[in-house]
């Protein structure tokens, strides 16, 4: 019981991450719209709330996976948005992650969400 009852715990962390690098992009934008003495104190509060939310994924002993840039592979902990935009021969990169990749230490908590590039060759 003790251990269903921490996995649903883990997981209910694990959503909260992911909302708040959602969330992170979109407050990101509005601030750059703002004079810089605004938006300089609205970043560092949002910075103390990313810095909870990270405390608390360290509790958990959760840790966030960012792959944006690098290489797509069959089997990446993501699900590709625009995977049918591209043909097999093409090489793929992870363009924008779209959610995060969340584990703990011995598995995958919560799949990403991701939108692919083509390399350029």
């Amino acid at each position: 019981m003790y251990s269903n009852e921490f996995q649903k715990l883990k997981q209910s962390i694990a959503d909260i991450a992911v909302e708040a690098w959602r969330f992170r992009r979109i407050f990101v934008r509005a601030m750059q719209k703002l004079d810089a003495g605004d938006s300089t104190r609205y970043l560092n509060q949002f910075a103390w709330f990313m810095k909870k939310v990270d405390s608390a994924l360290k509790e958990a002993k959760l840790r966030v996976i960012n792959v944006e840039g690098q290489p797509f592979e069959a089997g990446m902990a993501v699900t590709p948005l625009n995977i049918d935009e591209f043909s097999t021969a093409d090489m793929l990169y992870v363009e924008q992650m779209l959610e995060p990749i969340i584990m703990d230490n011995e598995s995958i908590v919560k799949i990403g969400t991701v939108l692919l590039g083509r390399v350029e060759r």
